[in-house]
């Protein structure tokens, strides 16, 4: 009898124990932590959560950047029924994500009902462009799921946004060494960009003038950025940028035909985004076609180059960058006399989202890219 009761004895302690160490890692897995995201809403997260998902431009690039697209639980439709603008480095290397169920419409346009009914449940919700879509109290309200607002920002002017927004969501996800890898890398590339021609004077650097440039879809020539980065980290002059002005920090214009011609560039870039308008819409076409454009002597002389489109649901930056190395290679090629720029293209990529998909990303535009474009019309 006694030997039978330390047996029992024994069993309820253990049973105790394995109570105790449930209840210890339940806590510790529901461990919560205050935030504090771009909108400077006090937001209560469980800590590195397992389950997300992200609303809006970009978000779910951030993500990626961090290699943390295991966690997501759900998609937005930009990811699976948009072919138009499949193009976009991050989704070329994960194609996957497409498999994951539907939680609303690109651009923020979120649905609560889809939210609330996805198995498993999301723990967090990231959501870049806050002011898009459906409004993040509110969201957060009906689906009872903490949602993050992220300032996307960029590489020059909103540069603390993206810092800000990546450091954020990496604190959250217990990924802030992967964060900091990548901030450094960007760090690095701009300042080989820039160093490579610091030192060449104003008077010798050729004039360039970047035309198509995407907008929320495909544009004509016409189409330009006054800041266009891959022309800033090269120290090119870029003819739409007025630096007595605020056009220098624009970046989306449209210019006249007549002023165009009227600067007459050394180069000329195409964002090849502008394909997509149509074969007979597009800035090639225009080109080819318009008798001014056709007196340029960028378009006489064989200088008119497809570079990679960036604002591809927002900025990509790996394309930014990859952009710069094409452009210094084409403006100053003494400088950039060592750089491949597809081989340069797919380091930045591998690093970013994990794969080399530059021969992707060129056959989504006509294997036109980093290419000198025919400006003979063809019938």
């Amino acid at each position: 009898m006694p030997a039978f009761v330390s047996v029992s004895f024994r069993k309820a302690c253990f049973a105790v124990v394995l109570v105790l160490l449930a209840v210890s890692a339940s806590s510790v897995q529901a461990a919560d932590i205050t935030v504090t995201d771009a909108w400077g809403r006090t937001v209560t997260v469980p800590e590195h959560p397992q389950r997300v998902i992200c609303s809006g431009p970009g978000c779910l690039r951030y993500l990626v950047y961090l290699q943390e697209q295991d966690r997501i639980v759900a998609v937005d439709d930009m990811e699976k029924s948009r072919e138009t603008f499949k193009a976009r480095p991050y989704y070329l290397a994960h194609p996957e994500l497409q498999d994951h169920p539907l939680f609303g419409e690109f651009r923020g346009h979120d649905n609560p009902e889809l939210i609330v009914a996805l198995d498993p449940a999301p723990q967090v919700i990231f959501k870049t462009y806050g002011e898009m879509g459906h409004d993040p109290e509110e969201l957060q309200a009906k689906t009872g799921i903490p949602v993050v607002v992220l300032n996307y920002g960029d590489l020059t002017g909103h540069r603390e946004d993206m810092n800000n927004s990546l450091r954020l969501m990496a604190k959250i996800l217990g990924r802030e060494k992967r964060a900091e890898d990548v901030l450094g890398f960007f760090d690095d590339a701009i300042l080989d960009l820039q160093k490579r021609t610091a030192d060449i004077p104003d008077d010798q650097r050729p004039t360039c003038f970047v035309g198509g440039i995407a907008h929320k879809g495909p544009h004509g020539f016409s189409s330009t950025e006054p800041s266009y980065p891959p022309f800033a980290f090269v120290n090119a002059l870029n003819v739409a940028a007025d630096p007595e002005s605020d056009t220098g920090s624009l970046s989306y214009a449209e210019v006249a035909r007549e002023q165009i011609v009227a600067w007459d560039p050394d180069f000329l870039f195409v964002d090849l985004s502008t394909i997509q308008g149509g074969e007979k819409a597009g800035a090639i076409h225009q080109l080819k076609t318009e008798p001014c454009y056709q007196a340029l002597k960028a378009v006489g002389d064989g200088r008119v180059y497809g570079v990679l489109p960036y604002n591809w649901y927002t900025q990509n930056y790996g394309s930014i960058l990859a952009d710069a190395y094409f452009t210094g290679k084409i403006v100053y090629p003494e400088r950039f006399k060592d750089v491949d720029p597809a081989a340069k293209a797919d380091e930045i990529y591998t690093f970013l989202v994990g794969e080399p998909v530059f021969e992707a990303m060129n056959e989504s535009f006509d294997n036109l890219v980093f290419s000198a474009l025919d400006m003979r019309e063809t019938n």
